[in-house]
């Protein structure tokens, strides 16, 4: 199979040769009426489950074949759908776009870069979030990101409700990149995401980050997002008053 890459995903084309491999043909059956099957044979050889399976489930063998990808972005990031990748510098990393982000489209690039977020492997972490706030940067991200808000919204509370620690700064940090391009836009959704950010006020770790990025969002969403803030978080103490 020969492939051919395009800015934003691969496609496949077939050789077109006139080689083709012929079925084997199917293998004789024994005469013998005596002699066991092999789907006999498979039944007796084959292991039973034991009771402590249920209690003890297979883990994950990490010197195993993982051809199987675990989430939709490093799927899509294995198979050359992000049109980006991970150049290693001496000092930090960095994004290499395949084509100029001002011509990719939003839809559904910046959801897919946002899914990536509860990534916890490299290179995708580093990919999705950096992705992710390159994407807004281009000249008219308001007015392609405003459309996806009640697609994003889901995606980013997907994050900001991980378990893992990473993952919550990652959405919250995307969060507040979002509300600076979509400004009192977001203000109608602000409510869905503000419940899995109270849940992370108490800790002591996220606190400060948590207070900052609700100042920046009442910054960008204006007067109203204070009361929406306040209705989920009522201890939240207005940069305005």
């Amino acid at each position: 199979m020969q492939e051919t890459k395009r800015c934003g995903g691969i496609y496949d084309k077939r050789m077109s040769s006139g080689f083709q491999i012929k079925p084997k043909t199917a293998i004789q059956k024994n005469k013998t009426s005596s002699s066991p099957s092999s789907s006999s044979l498979d039944l007796a050889i084959k292991p039973q489950p034991r009771p402590s399976d249920k209690l003890n489930p297979q883990t994950i063998d990490p010197f195993g074949d993982h051809s199987k990808a675990p989430s939709a972005f490093s799927a899509i990031y294995s198979k050359g759908g992000i049109p980006c990748r991970l150049v290693h510098g001496s000092v930090k990393h960095k994004l290499q776009w395949e084509c100029l982000p001002e011509t990719l489209p939003f839809d559904p690039l910046l959801i897919t870069l946002a899914e990536g977020l509860r990534e916890t492997k490299h290179p995708y972490t580093f990919v999705s979030k950096e992705g992710f706030k390159e994407l807004l940067l281009v000249e008219d991200a308001t007015e392609k990101a405003i459309p996806l808000l009640p697609r994003l919204i889901p995606v980013l509370k997907a994050a900001l409700a991980h378990s893992n620690g990473e993952v919550f700064e990652r959405g919250l940090n995307a969060l507040i990149q979002l509300s600076a391009i979509v400004g009192p836009a977001l203000n109608d959704q602000l409510k869905h995401l503000l419940t899995s950010i109270s849940k992370r006020l108490m800790d002591k770790n996220f606190k400060e980050q948590i207070t900052v990025a609700l100042q920046k969002l009442e910054q960008y969403g204006g007067k109203e997002s204070v009361g929406i803030i306040k209705s989920k978080i009522p201890t939240y103490c207005s940069i305005s008053s």
